[in-house]
């Protein structure tokens, strides 16, 4: 009866497991970036079967692109009363 259970057991704790790491990997398709001023901005992931460096050269070009269009939001000014 102990037996039964330990192996019971070990079958939820793999399933839970398989689970968790399908999710995980599963979720690689977006990039969501908040920067400090609170806004989100979601960029695609790399396109599948593409070579590390050109992976590379893609995050890169989507972060300036992002970078870029923050720096063009104007800055909010207080008001000096």
């Amino acid at each position: 009866m102990k037996a039964i259970f330990s192996i019971l057991g070990l079958l939820i704790v793999v399933a839970i497991t398989g689970f968790l790491a399908k999710k995980q990997l599963g979720s690689t398709a977006e990039i969501i970036v908040t920067p400090q001023d609170g806004t989100q901005i979601s960029m695609p992931a790399t396109t599948p079967g593409v070579t590390v460096q050109q992976q590379s050269q893609q995050i890169q070009q989507q972060v300036k692109q992002s970078l870029e269009a923050a720096m063009q939001q104007p800055r909010p000014m207080p008001d000096d009363k």
